[in-house]
Formats: C-alpha cells, sequence, structure tokens
C-alpha cells in the first residue's frame, strides 16, 4: 500500500511538472471554439446564404462536404454562438452518427425520448415547438440508416411551413447522389465544399492554440507539425493539435514521435467508430496485392462471405471507398492498367492498426 501511495504522489509530482509548461488545456479538446477561427472563403459562403435567410425567410438549404478534420462542424458551431448573438437566428443540431434515424434525429432535435411517439408526432411537436427562422444543422448526416434512403427527416424539414433553414454536414463527396430524386427536389440544396487545411493554414491554427494555450512555445516544433500534418493526414487538423499537446507535456522525444502517436490516437477513435462493412473493405485493401478497385471489391466480397457480413453492391462498395479516403484512412490514386484508367486503393494505416479493433468487432 505504502509503494502505491508513493507512485500516486509521484504521478501527482508529474502531472504539476507537465501542468506548468500549459496555460489552457481546453484548447486541445476538439470541441473548443476559437474566438477567432480560421477565416476560409467557404465559410464566407455560408454566412452570406445564412444572413440572407434570416433577412427574407425564404429557406437556404446547404450540403456542406469535405474530409474530416477539415473544420465544418467547429465552423457551424461558432457560427451558431455568433448568429444568436447579432443575429437573433437560432441553431438545432444533432449528430447523426449517435442518432442514426429520421425518428430518433427528431427526438434529440426536441430533446425528449425516442419512445412513446409515433413519427408523425414528432414532426408536430417539431412545428409547434421549433419556431422558425431556424437553421437545422444535421452532423455527419450521411451516417442517417441506408435502409431510410428517403431520409424522412430531410422531405420534412425540406417541405415543412416553418420554412426551416437545413444544413448538412458530410464527410462524403457522394453522400447527396444517394438521396432519392424527390428528396433532392424538395432540397435544391447549395453543395459547399471544404478543402483539406493546408500546411499554411494548419500553423496558423497552431499558432493560435498555443498562444492560447501554452506558456513557452519552442521555436520550430509548430511548422514541424503542420507539414506532417499536411503530408500525411489529408490536413486532418485534429491530429496536429492532439500532437501540439503531445510536444507540450513531453509525451514522447521529438516532434516526430509525438506526431506519429497523435496520428495513432485519432486513427484508433476513427477506426472504433467505422461499421463493420467499412471494416472489411480495409482489410480488403490491405491484403489485395494488386489494389485495383475491381480486385479489392472481389477480395472484400470473398471476406464479406468469410465474415458472414452481407456485402455492399459494388455502387454502395466505391462509395464507402470514398467515404474512407475523406476520412484518411485510404488514398485512390489514378492508375494506367493497359489502355485505361483506373483506381488503386492505397492504405493510410498498418496492419496492426486495423487488427487492434478487427479482433474487438469480429470475435
Amino acid at each position: 500500500m505504502e509503494s502505491l501511495l508513493e507512485y500516486i504522489e509521484q504521478s501527482r509530482k508529474e502531472a504539476e511538472r507537465v501542468g506548468s509548461r500549459v496555460k489552457s488545456f481546453r484548447v486541445f479538446d476538439f470541441s473548443f471554439i476559437p474566438d477567432k477561427p480560421l477565416v476560409r472563403p467557404e465559410t464566407k459562403r455560408i454566412i452570406d446564404c445564412l444572413v440572407r435567410y434570416q433577412q427574407t425567410g425564404i429557406p437556404r438549404n446547404l450540403v456542406i462536404v469535405g474530409p474530416r478534420g477539415c473544420g465544418k462542424t467547429l465552423t457551424f458551431r461558432f457560427l451558431e454562438k455568433t448568429f444568436a448573438e447579432k443575429l437573433k437566428l437560432r441553431f438545432f443540431g444533432v449528430n447523426c452518427r449517435i442518432h442514426n434515424s429520421s425518428y430518433k434525429a427528431l427526438a434529440a432535435l426536441l430533446r425528449t425520448s425516442a419512445r412513446g411517439y409515433a413519427y408523425a408526432e414528432l414532426t408536430e411537436r417539431f412545428e409547434r415547438e421549433i419556431p422558425s427562422p431556424a437553421v437545422i444543422v444535421l452532423d455527419e448526416s450521411d451516417m442517417l440508416c441506408d435502409k431510410n434512403l428517403r431520409r424522412d427527416i430531410l422531405y420534412f424539414l425540406s417541405r415543412s411551413v416553418k420554412r426551416y433553414s437545413v444544413v448538412l454536414l458530410s464527410n462524403n463527396h457522394r453522400y447527396l447522389k444517394q438521396l432519392d430524386e424527390s428528396t433532392r427536389s424538395s432540397l435544391q440544396p447549395e453543395v459547399i465544399s471544404f478543402r483539406s487545411y493546408s500546411a499554411g493554414e494548419i500553423l496558423d491554427i497552431l499558432k493560435d492554440r498555443a498562444a492560447t494555450g501554452l506558456k513557452v512555445v519552442e521555436p520550430g516544433f509548430l511548422e514541424e507539425i503542420a507539414a506532417m500534418t499536411a503530408k500525411n493526414t489529408n490536413g486532418d487538423v485534429r491530429v496536429a493539435i492532439k500532437a501540439l499537446l503531445y510536444c507540450a507535456t513531453k509525451e514522447a522525444a521529438t516532434v516526430a514521435e509525438c506526431f506519429s502517436k497523435a496520428r495513432e490516437d485519432v486513427v484508433k477513435d476513427i477506426l472504433a467508430n467505422t461499421n463493420e462493412k467499412a471494416l472489411l473493405i480495409l482489410k480488403a485493401s490491405l491484403e489485395e496485392p494488386t489494389k485495383l478497385v475491381k480486385t479489392v471489391y472481389q477480395q472484400y466480397v470473398t471476406l464479406s462471405r468469410n465474415y458472414r457480413e452481407e456485402p455492399y453492391g459494388y455502387t454502395q462498395f466505391y462509395s464507402t471507398l470514398t467515404y474512407l479516403a475523406s476520412l484518411g484512412l485510404v488514398w485512390l490514386v489514378s492508375a494506367k492498367v493497359d489502355r485505361t484508367f483506373t483506381n488503386r486503393v492505397e492504405s493510410l494505416i498498418s496492419q496492426a492498426e486495423l487488427s487492434a479493433v478487427f479482433a474487438q468487432r469480429f470475435q
């Protein structure tokens, strides 16, 4: 018992020593909203649409697409706060990965239990309790249940007499094409694509976080983190922010080791939230030697049958590949085979990283 108490005291002192370099740990939380986020052209277009909606009452529906870690969710968290203060325009949001059906998403927006109501009762209550004008943000909207191809919540919101403005956030650039024609016709959305952060933009973000959160900033390491993030993670700024924290708290001896640990942590989080079919596609991309999309698909079908999973058809398989690319897990590279061009699937994760989560999900 005495040795355990001694270890607790050592751990406390180490935490104090590490904390002495940090002014505020909250800036390293992915949910942290900076006072002045990076200004991007895409954000200006969103602001213009929402200001016109607030002034005219005519809905401006938006589909915001872009890779993971490019600032989509943070942008809307900042806009929610700012528009409420400046223009009295309210935002209501839900994450569709967690609430993955129209029924569950409506209940979450109303902050009520999903049990005990018919779907029609929820829509009636929604129009009673959610005043307009209002912006309804569906984060990770492509995670709405695949069986509900019409995405009833989208049809309802776009046809509501309250004239809500609907914003759909998605990592999947093909998401809009997956919706049925009547829903797309009702929404008539404007599509805004968020590109990946450049090394310069990542550096600006890191400088802001370091100035707010750290007491001392060692020269050169911010630039090194920014360059590695742009090169190795498709500009996923979450990896950069976590690497900055690890450098500040000396989690590893070098910047490169801190970056590697941060990337590993983020990849684990992504894989933990990836469904079984996508995991099988990743396994196929690692195992199939030619890496060509069509042969990777054949390997995926074989693996699915071996693991007693119903495989996707080719169209859904390719859409999922595109989604995995937006997460920074694979890279689709154009390749010439004989006289035609096709895509090659290059995995950006290791077999060991995949095996750790695969063993838990396919026991």
